[in-house]
């Protein structure tokens, strides 16, 4: 795609990579994007369905909302909401023991109603989507990497896609995907990780990093749930579902059909990947948990009625369990100029994953004249 080599590469277009390529590229530092997914966001992603009857759905299917406490995303969120890419979500909180069916009340319910709850607008996608569209970056999507390799005597790195093909030579890297020099990459897709374990030290830390799978099972129905007193849910004392969140009284979002997003317990997930393995699941392993999903919520005894839309999505390394560079904030190599970031890096969340992404910006930043 490029016969010269252009500034920095950028693997995924999830938060931590949005952010760190508008940083970049706000700062005279070009960047080329490059992403295996049809649009931006990973789990900031928004699905688009389609009923049998015609209807148009949209689902925030990964993260429903974020919350922020640091100062400098509190700054970076503040632009956004300036520019209407954010808005407050001030969602109705409760908490559901499914062992009684009864709903109960804690102080960490309290501080969950009390924290303010942002959202992207029109979908969580939006922001990925403006940052992966400013001016200074070149977003490439439905294009996976396969390789990257560093080029010792020209000081630049080479990147293959998944098919081989040259895609490009830049001064530096950035990757925003745990999975880039993990045997789990591997495990997934049949092909070597397109990171080399051996290209700095600093990557051993991304050999194996520990991850809480989730499935999501989108809903859809006519008429609002009246007899569901809040429109987020968290579940106490049950093996399948962990939180539910009401997609349509989000800001922003078409009110014609009630639309909710249930989440499976990470107990729940790993016992479904034990099953069917890590390789894409099939229609019938999806329709499998979306019954068990649903019946689970309909067991509740709050008369919610049938659906007339689900489908049930799988994320396979949705959450990480440890923090691989919590004081740095992001992974670093001075020499070759690359950089590994995301929310795996600080703290399992949109705001750890913004902050990562900053960093990751910053050891470019203060580079510059060499790039």
């Amino acid at each position: 795609m490029q016969n010269t080599a252009a500034k920095v590469a950028m693997a995924g277009s999830g938060i931590a990579g949005a952010v760190c390529a508008a940083t970049l590229a706000r700062n005279g530092i070009s960047v080329t994007l490059f992403e295996s997914a049809r649009g931006p966001g990973g789990r900031m992603s928004q699905r688009r369905e389609i009923s049998e009857d015609g209807r148009e759905l949209l689902f925030d299917h990964g993260a429903p909302y974020f919350t922020v406490a640091n100062p400098d995303v509190l700054s970076v969120v503040a632009e956004w909401e300036s520019r209407g890419l954010v808005a407050e979500w001030k969602s109705n909180f409760g908490s559901f023991d499914c062992s009684t069916n009864k709903f109960v009340n804690t102080e960490h319910h309290k501080l969950e109603r009390e924290t303010k709850k942002y959202v992207g607008m029109p979908g969580m996608n939006s922001i990925c989507k403006a940052l992966c569209h400013e001016p200074g970056v070149e977003s490439i999507f439905n294009v996976g990497i396969g390789k990257f390799e560093w080029l010792e005597h020209e000081n630049l790195w080479s990147v293959m896609g998944l098919g081989g093909q040259h895609l490009g030579d830049f001064k530096g890297v950035v990757v925003s995907d745990k999975n880039i020099a993990s045997p789990r990459f591997t495990a997934v897709t049949g092909l070597p990780p397109p990171l080399d374990l051996s290209l700095a030290p600093e990557l051993a830390q991304l050999q194996n990093i520990p991850i809480h799978p989730c499935f999501a099972l989108m809903l859809a129905f006519n008429d609002p749930l009246s007899s569901v007193p809040a429109k987020e849910l968290s579940f106490t004392n049950s093996k399948v579902l962990s939180r539910a969140f009401c997609e349509s009284n989000k800001p922003g979002r078409s009110s014609t059909s009630e639309r909710w997003v249930l989440h499976s317990t990470t107990e729940y997930a790993e016992d479904m990947i034990a099953q069917s393995g890590l390789v894409k699941p099939s229609k019938e392993t999806l329709s499998k948990v979306g019954n068990e999903m649903l019946q689970e919520f309909l067991g509740t005894g709050l008369s919610i009625p049938q659906p007339f839309f689900m489908k049930a999505h799988r994320w396979g390394s949705a959450f990480p369990a440890a923090s691989i560079a919590e004081v740095e904030k992001c992974v670093w190599n001075e020499k070759k100029k690359l950089a590994i970031c995301g929310d795996f890096c600080v703290s399992p969340n949109v705001e750890g994953a913004i902050l990562s992404g900053l960093a990751a910006a910053s050891r470019f930043k203060s580079l510059a004249s060499s790039l």
